[in-house]
């Protein structure tokens, strides 16, 4: 299968792209479609929630185009990584967490932000998250994508990665149907270790177990490979590089970390993407008059009952979650790499669903996804974060096994893509 620096590819979807070269144009009716949403979906939000409902918008919107340029993903630096021993993007990772953890503890030990009380992502510990997260990490190979990936793909034109979403979107609200059931199992109290052990001691550890985690990666790849993988050259350079990418790992990483501490300073939160997920689902079943969603104990919360009776513009991450898809769709169109197909091969579509799926309901049931479970759980000092990143390498093991019996490609090197 050719890659995306070829004259004509095909991304590992089986879905048409176009090159990434210097000499490709930018699709030029798609940005300004998308730079007309961000601009009227922030004053619609404006106008219809708050000022600050609509910052939020424009910063998911940010997190798209970053996403996007960077190639930012979870699901091909680790499969990459699982296959063939290249750390690149699990360094980048780390970085990212790094960065993350140095803004966000002594914040969170303070408690408030410029004034506004702030407060991280901290869950249980127990077998609903282990087995949840598990779930995830095949799901991100069978689909192609995690949360954030889905999204930022769909925003870029993957038709297939449409059928991802759909599926996560099912999932989730399986997935939160079925929660209360899960919480009842085993599990331990939540633990904050920012409060466990005061933030700078947090953070050395933190810092100290990042730095592990690359050193290993340095020392497989090159034993495996007998050097660390060279950075590849790009087309652009300067302002056209900035405008229309594509960015380097590493630049996506430190953009991503400083984005989430955007949102906690504008949410109070870290940021998250799925629990939107199945809210939309929960009101499309409840539109449908299939399932009465407002009896299930995961609404009896007095935050999810609020989102199910108001708009999702009310809700910090619905917004969120449309802006990442528009940014995204923004940056495609910029690197003239906007070129969607509906030719989805029915292995994959299959893939695509079960990989949806799996997404989705482990996401409800590890109280997060790659985003508000692993970096926003870490960067919160929740060890929850940790015991989710354990378990959902362990799936993504073996969701990298399973992607040949669905036609999906195992690759040795990175693609500029998440999936």
């Amino acid at each position: 299968m050719t890659s995306l620096s070829s004259a004509v590819g095909a991304d590992l979807h089986g879905q048409a792209v176009k090159p990434a070269a210097s000499a490709a144009a930018p699709n030029t009716g798609a940005a300004w479609g998308a730079g007309f949403a961000v601009v009227a979906g922030a004053a619609l939000v404006g106008a219809v929630v708050n000022p600050k409902q609509a910052a939020l918008y424009v910063l998911g919107a940010l997190m798209g185009l970053v996403l996007y340029h960077a190639a930012f993903g979870f699901t091909s630096a680790w499969r990459v990584f699982i296959a063939d021993r290249r750390g690149a993007g699990l360094r980048a990772q780390m970085l990212m967490l790094a960065v993350a953890v140095a803004l966000f503890f002594p914040v969170l030990a303070a408690g408030s932000l410029f004034g506004q009380p702030v407060q991280g992502l901290v869950s249980p510990v127990g077998v609903s998250v282990v087995f949840g997260a598990f779930l995830f990490g095949v799901g991100m190979q069978m689909g192609g994508g995690c949360a954030s990936g889905t999204l930022y793909t769909v925003g870029g034109g993957s038709t297939r990665m449409l059928i991802t979403l759909a599926a996560f979107v099912a999932g989730s609200t399986i997935g939160a149907a079925h929660l209360h059931w899960w919480a009842a199992q085993p599990s331990f109290a939540p633990v904050s270790l920012v409060k466990l052990w005061g933030p700078w001691t947090a953070l050395a550890v933190n810092l100290a177990a990042f730095a592990a985690i690359a050193g290993v990666t340095i020392w497989l790849e090159r034993r495996e490979h007998g050097a660390l993988e060279a950075a590849k050259a790009s087309p652009r350079r300067g302002l056209a590089r900035f405008l229309r990418g594509p960015w380097p790992m590493v630049a996506g990483g430190l953009a991503l970390a400083l984005l989430n501490f955007a949102t906690l300073a504008l949410a109070g939160r870290p940021w998250g993407i799925t629990s939107a997920f199945a809210l939309w689902g929960a009101k499309i079943t409840a539109a449908l008059g299939t399932a009465d969603v407002a009896s299930w104990p995961y609404f009896a919360n007095a935050g999810n009952k609020a989102a199910l009776n108001s708009s999702i513009l009310n809700d910090v991450t619905s917004v969120m979650d449309i802006g990442i898809i528009v940014g995204a769709l923004l940056a495609a169109a910029l690197a003239g790499r906007f070129a969607p197909t509906w030719r989805v091969p029915v292995k994959s579509a299959v893939a695509a669903v079960v990989g949806g799926l799996l997404l989705g309901y482990g996401a409800r049931l590890a109280y997060g996804c790659n985003i508000g479970a692993y970096f926003s759980g870490i960067a919160s000092g929740s060890l929850h974060g940790w015991v989710w990143m354990v378990a959902a390498f362990a799936g993504n093991v073996l969701g990298t096994q399973l992607r040949p019996l669905f036609g999906l490609e195992v690759e040795r090197t990175p693609r500029l893509t998440a999936c």
